[in-house]
């Protein structure tokens, strides 16, 4: 995992209108369980893996390292945002950056909950990291993706062939300068 290098971690709980993004607890392990072994998550993924190979490797707390928030609605998890650096990528344009990374469980798809939780994130980043242009790469068939980054200010750097198809890497700049 990227380091996102001397942030405060665990953040208070950031609340939006409808969502809580918190740090993850031992009672979101099913959810994490669930969230890695869906195929209709994964579509985009390569491919989900298989759910007993989740649970024998999800430990009792999911995702415990700065820049890993879970998303709550009304109390349960809905999904993960994970802000990392995107070290060792092959995309030079992405290399050393922070990157931005969702994952929604189907139930909480449509509603407009990752554009919310993702420009909550966004928004903490830029207090933790100030002047961080922030990455986000997507399948370019993922179409609701591309929706989300355009909404959330990403605007496309590159497209490349990965995994057996065509990837979309966008960039978010930075909102204030670097201090």
């Amino acid at each position: 995992m990227g380091d996102l290098g001397p942030v405060a971690w665990p953040p208070t709980p950031i609340r939006t209108e409808r969502l809580v993004l918190r740090a993850a607890e031992a009672r979101d392990r099913p959810a994490f369980v669930e969230l890695y072994a869906s195929p209709e998550v994964h579509t985009y993924l390569g491919g989900a893996r298989p759910r007993d190979e989740v649970e024998r490797a999800m430990p009792a707390v999911p995702a415990p390292w700065a820049g890993s928030f879970v998303v709550a609605l009304d109390g349960t998890m809905a999904g993960h945002i994970l802000l990392r650096r995107a070290p060792g990528t092959p995309r030079p344009a992405a290399e050393g950056l922070a990157d931005l990374g969702y994952l929604f469980l189907p139930h909480a798809w449509g509603h407009g909950y990752a554009t919310e939780a993702c420009a909550a994130a966004l928004a903490w980043c830029e207090g933790a990291l100030p002047g961080e242009p922030v990455v986000l790469t997507t399948q370019s068939a993922n179409t609701a993706s591309l929706r989300l980054a355009a909404k959330l200010g990403f605007t496309e750097v590159e497209r490349y062939q990965e995994w057996g198809a065509e990837q979309w890497l966008g960039l978010r700049p930075p909102l204030t300068p670097s201090p």
